[in-house]
C-alpha cells in the first residue's frame, strides 16, 4: 500500500509540470486523494466489508468530485488530472501509469452482473470528456482523444478519436510506462479531414458540371442528350 502511494505521488510530479514538490501534491491534488481513498476502500471491499467500502468511496466522491467504485482494480501510478466528474465503474481495471482527465467515464453497458466495464492497459491516456463504455480492452499506451466515445476494443499503441470512436494506428515508437504521451494537440482530426475531402470532391464535381454546361447539347431522336468534351473524365 505505501509503495503504491509513493508511486502515485511520483506519477503526479512526473506528469504535471505545475506540481513543484511532494508536499504540494499531497495537500492540493484531489485526484490523488480520490486514488488513495479508493485504495483503502478496495481493501475493505476485498475483505467483504462492502458497505463500509461504499461509504468511504462516497465520502471521497463528495470531497473530490471523482467517483471510483471500490470494486474497481487500479494499478500503480494512476494520475487523475483536475478530475471533476470522473467516473470509474465497479468492474473496471486500470493498468500502471494510466492518465485520466476531467469528465472521463469508464462505464458499463449492461445490467447483468459480471464484467461490464472497460480494461485499460499500461500507459493509457484518456482525454477530457471521453467515454469508454462496456467490457472492452484498451491496449497498452493507446490514447483516447477528448470527448471520444469508445465502445469497441482498441489495440496497443493506437489513437481513438471521434463519436463513435475511430481507431487509428499510431506511427510513433512504443512508449515506456514512465513517458505517457500527453500531447493532445497532436491527435488527428478525423472529422476535419473528412470534411476537407468532401469539399475537395464537391469542387471537382462543380468544375466538371461547369464544363458540361459550357458545351452545346445535342438532342437525339429518342430524347437522349449527347455532348462533346475535351475532358476524357466526363
Amino acid at each position: 500500500m505505501l509503495r503504491k502511494m509513493r508511486h502515485d505521488i511520483r506519477a503526479v510530479k512526473e506528469r504535471d509540470p505545475a506540481a513543484r514538490n511532494w508536499l504540494e501534491v499531497v495537500l492540493c491534488y484531489p485526484g490523488l486523494w480520490a486514488v488513495w481513498g479508493h485504495r483503502v476502500a478496495h481493501v475493505l471491499w476485498r475483505w467483504r466489508l462492502k458497505l463500509l467500502a461504499r461509504w468511504i468511496s462516497q465520502l471521497a466522491r463528495g470531497l473530490t468530485g471523482i467517483e471510483i467504485h471500490p470494486g474497481a482494480i487500479i494499478g500503480p501510478g494512476l494520475f487523475i488530472d483536475h478530475g471533476m466528474g470522473v467516473v470509474i465503474g465497479e468492474t473496471a481495471e486500470l493498468g500502471a501509469e494510466v492518465t485520466l482527465y476531467q469528465g472521463v467515464t469508464l462505464g458499463g453497458t449492461s445490467r447483468e452482473k459480471g464484467k461490464r466495464h472497460p480494461t485499460l492497459g499500461d500507459g493509457v491516456v484518456v482525454g477530457a470528456g471521453a467515454k469508454v463504455l462496456g467490457a472492452i480492452e484498451i491496449g497498452d499506451y493507446s490514447r483516447v482523444g477528448a470527448n471520444a466515445v469508445v465502445v469497441k476494443p482498441v489495440p496497443p499503441c493506437a489513437v481513438v478519436v471521434g463519436v463513435p470512436g475511430e481507431i487509428l494506428t499510431s506511427k510513433e515508437a512504443r512508449l515506456t510506462p514512465t513517458t505517457p504521451n500527453l500531447e493532445h494537440g497532436e491527435l488527428p482530426d478525423v472529422l476535419g479531414d473528412a470534411v476537407a475531402d468532401l469539399v475537395a470532391r464537391v469542387e471537382e464535381l462543380e468544375q466538371k458540371v461547369e464544363g458540361v454546361v459550357h458545351h452545346d447539347l445535342v438532342f437525339t431522336p429518342t430524347g437522349g442528350v449527347w455532348y462533346e468534351s475535351d475532358d476524357p473524365s466526363i
